[in-house]
C-alpha cells in the first residue's frame, strides 16, 4: 500500500466521510482516510438512522450553510442513486417564556429569504393531532425540514470515495503526528504516512490529535442518548403525517417520525453528562430517560410506549456551540473541523468546504464564526452557552 498521499483525512464519521468524498472527487487515489475503529462504529457521534436537517437556525450563517447542505446532499444523491434526505417538514415549538428566543430564528430565515409559517397552538393540534400543546405554545413551521439518513449517508460517502480511488483504512488509530517543512507525517497502525495536507475530523478525539502539535481546545465531551418508543399507533407518526420537531426551551427536546426502526425517536439536546471519549460508558442514563418520558407524557403522549431501543452517542461541544472549521494556526496545511453536536446535517457541505480550503486555498462559505483561534477558544475556562 502507498505511504505517500496528497491529503490524509483522520476520522471517518459524518464530516470525515464527507470530506473524503469531496476530496476524492478531485484527488482520486491521492487521498487516504484513516479510522481508528471499524467503519460504521457507534463509539462517536455520527451513527444512527436519522439526523435532523433544517433551515431554521438562530444565525444567518447557519441558514446559508444549510442552503449549501441541501445542495450537496442532492448532488451526492444524484451521483450515487441513494436517497439520503427526507423532507417531512420541520416544526420548532416555542413555549411562552421559553429560554430560547424565537426572534433570532425568524429574523435569520427572513434575512435569507427562506419561507416559513407561524402556527398557533390550535393549528398545530389540527395538523398533527398527536401533539398536546397548550395555547401558550406557538410553532415555526418550515416545509423543507426533515431528516438525513445518517448511517446510510456515511456509507454512501465512503463508498463513493472508494469508487473515485480513495484509500480507506479502518481499525488504524493515529499514534503520532508531525508537521514541518510543508509536510505532515502521520503514524497510524504502526506505519508512517506522508502527506502535503491533513484533515482532522476526529470529534471527541480532537484534542488527542491536537496534543501531537502542542495544542488544545476547550472542548466538552458529553454522553448523549436517544430513545425509540414502540408507540401503539405508529401510523400516526409516519413521515408523511409528522414533521421533525424541536421544543425550543431549556431543557430542549427533539424528535422524529418513524424511520429506521418500528418506533418513535425522541431525545433531549445536551442532556448528557460530561465524559471522556476513550473508555466511555454505553449504558443509558435513567434520569435522562425519565425527563424525556415526562415531556412526552405531557406534550406527545401517543408517542410513549415501551422502550424499543436506547442508543448513546457523543457530543463534542465548543463553549459557544459554534463549529470549528479552520486551518490550524501555524499549520495552513492542516484543516480541523469540530461539529459541536449539531453538524451532521451539514456533513457533506462541510466536506465540500474542506476540499475548497485545502485545494483552492479559499471558500465562498462564511466561516467567520468558526475560527480556530477565536477569543472564546483561547480561554482556559470559558463561559458556556450550549443552546442552538
Amino acid at each position: 500500500m502507498r505511504r505517500e498521499y496528497d491529503t490524509v483525512v483522520v476520522g471517518l464519521g459524518g464530516i470525515g466521510a464527507g470530506a473524503l468524498y469531496w476530496l476524492a472527487r478531485h484527488l482520486g487515489g491521492d487521498v487516504l482516510g484513516l479510522e481508528q475503529f471499524e467503519l460504521g462504529h457507534d463509539a462517536g457521534g455520527s451513527q444512527d438512522h436519522s439526523r435532523i436537517i433544517r433551515y431554521s437556525y438562530h444565525d444567518p450563517i447557519y441558514v446559508r450553510l444549510a442552503e449549501r447542505a441541501y445542495h450537496c446532499w442532492n448532488s451526492v444523491e444524484r451521483e450515487t442513486g441513494e436517497r439520503l434526505v427526507y423532507r417531512c417538514g420541520g416544526l420548532d415549538l416555542f413555549p411562552e417564556g421559553g429560554a430560547i428566543s424565537a426572534v433570532d430564528y425568524v429574523e435569520s430565515l427572513e434575512a435569507c429569504g427562506i419561507p416559513f409559517e407561524r402556527l398557533e397552538s390550535a393549528e398545530i393540534r389540527r395538523r398533527w393531532p398527536v401533539f398536546r400543546v397548550p395555547d401558550s405554545v406557538w410553532g415555526l413551521y418550515q416545509a423543507d425540514g426533515g431528516l438525513v439518513a445518517a448511517a446510510r449517508a456515511n456509507s454512501t460517502h465512503l463508498r463513493a470515495a472508494r469508487s473515485a480511488g480513495a484509500a480507506i483504512l479502518e481499525n488504524t488509530p493515529v499514534t503520532d503526528l508531525q508537521a514541518e517543512g510543508g509536510e505532515v507525517r502521520i503514524t497510524a497502525g504502526g506505519v508512517v504516512y506522508r502527506a502535503r495536507r491533513l484533515v482532522v475530523t476526529s470529534g471527541a478525539w480532537s484534542n488527542d490529535i491536537l496534543a501531537h502539535l502542542g495544542l488544545r481546545l476547550p472542548l466538552t465531551v458529553t454522553r448523549e442518548q436517544v430513545v425509540y418508543y414502540a408507540a401503539r399507533d405508529l401510523e400516526a407518526f409516519a413521515p408523511e403525517r409528522l414533521p421533525v420537531w424541536i421544543w425550543m426551551d431549556v431543557p430542549c427536546f427533539y424528535g422524529f417520525p418513524v424511520f429506521g426502526e418500528p418506533a418513535v425517536k425522541v431525545a433531549e439536546d445536551v442532556g448528557g453528562r460530561a465524559t471522556v471519549a476513550t473508555g466511555r460508558s454505553f449504558e443509558s442514563d435513567p434520569a435522562g430517560l425519565a425527563r424525556v418520558r415526562s415531556w412526552c407524557e405531557t406534550y406527545l403522549p401517543e408517542a410513549v410506549g415501551p422502550e424499543h431501543r436506547v442508543k448513546t452517542c457523543l457530543y463534542t461541544l465548543t463553549p459557544d456551540r459554534d463549529f470549528v472549521v479552520d486551518t490550524i494556526p501555524g499549520h495552513p496545511e492542516i484543516v480541523m473541523v469540530v461539529g459541536a453536536g449539531h453538524a451532521f446535517k451539514f456533513a457533506s457541505a462541510l466536506g465540500q468546504i474542506i476540499s475548497e480550503l485545502l485545494l483552492q486555498g479559499a471558500t465562498e462559505a462564511d466561516l467567520s464564526a468558526f475560527a480556530f483561534d477565536r477569543p472564546i477558544l483561547q480561554m482556559e475556562d470559558p463561559p458556556r452557552s450550549l443552546m442552538v
